[in-house]
């Protein structure tokens, strides 16, 4: 029984960081592909040049495709979870200190969640040792 619960922990800490990877994919592609209108939709109004937020979105991208290589490969979460934290303190400190658009609490707020249940479904699943026999 108790090997069974371990199996059920470690398919639910590959799912949500196969979620956490897509939803990274699809806020890279919409920055990527249409930064004038995520960055509106963010809150910002018009910003130009639209370069910066496309290689935002290639930036999102990359670290999609990293999140799940290192979780398939080595059952790690060190990327998800060091690129969550950072950018968590990065938005919280900015909405802290300045005059923002709701898109950047909101965002840091999400990027701590996303983190802390990525690293505690982790934790649940046994960390990084091997499946008890």
């Amino acid at each position: 029984m108790g090997t069974e619960i371990f199996k059920d922990r470690r398919r639910m800490e590959r799912l949500l960081v196969v979620l956490v990877a897509a939803h990274t994919l699809c806020v890279g592609i919409f920055l990527l592909f249409f930064p004038v209108h995520a960055a509106r939709f963010g809150g910002w109004g018009d910003v130009r040049p639209a370069f910066f937020g496309s290689q935002a979105g290639a930036f999102h991208i990359v670290l999609a495709i990293g999140y799940l290589s290192e979780h398939f490969r080595h059952r790690g979460i060190a990327l998800i979870v060091v690129a969550k934290v950072v950018a968590a303190a990065f938005l919280l400190a900015w909405t802290a200190i300045g005059d923002v658009p709701w898109a950047v609490p909101f965002s840091g707020a999400a990027d701590a969640l996303m983190g802390l249940a990525v690293w505690g479904a982790h934790r649940a699943a046994g960390g990084g040792k091997e499946e008890p026999r």
